[in-house]
């Protein structure tokens, strides 16, 4: 990958929450079409009037050291997203835990959903009724206390080739997302 699509690259897995929300928002929009929503219920609308939902995370070692006064520096420094970003090979052998949250079922048809790792973008598809039938996603309609109607499900390396061999869509390169808005 050259400087400008690592810097690139890098960038995305520095935005925070909404933001980063956005990238993946405008992605799948871009490359299937979609047209904006106009309301906070849901992200995209197809041109079948069929109302999408798009949520991606991060791909990230796990870090669950406690920082203290011995090991403050090297925590800080094992914590940059340099060092725990984790490629599609390495993430079937460390831990990582992406979580789709907030999903809210009764507002869409669809879900585009995945994963950023640090070589590549994994794009799944999934509707909202195989997110409740599928036993092997684990979703859970139960998020915050007091908080219905939204639920969520987690990615991880035990839980990855399900998520591959049922709802991929397909690889996207960090090149061809770039070009995608270039």
């Amino acid at each position: 990958m050259n400087k400008e699509v690592k810097e690139f690259r890098d960038g995305i897995f520095s935005l925070k929450t909404r933001r980063f929300g956005k990238i993946a928002e405008l992605m799948i929009q871009k490359l299937y079409n979609y047209d904006d929503s106009k309301t906070v219920a849901y992200d995209l609308l197809s041109k079948k009037d069929e109302k999408i939902e798009v949520k991606f995370s991060t791909v990230l070692k796990k870090n669950n050291s406690i920082i203290k006064s011995d090991n403050l520096l090297e925590s800080v420094i094992s914590c940059s997203l340099e060092n725990r970003m984790l490629s599609y090979d390495e993430a079937k052998n460390n831990p990582f835990d992406c979580n789709i949250q907030q999903i809210k079922s009764k507002e869409f048809k669809y879900l585009y959903y995945g994963c950023f790792f640090s070589d590549k973008i994994m794009i799944c598809r999934i509707t909202k009724d195989q997110i409740k039938e599928d036993k092997k996603i684990f979703y859970s309609d139960y998020q915050h206390r007091g908080n219905t109607g939204e639920g969520q499900f987690h990615i991880n390396k035990y839980s990855l080739d399900h998520h591959l061999n049922n709802y991929l869509i397909k690889f996207l390169s960090y090149e061809e997302l770039y070009n995608l808005f270039k």
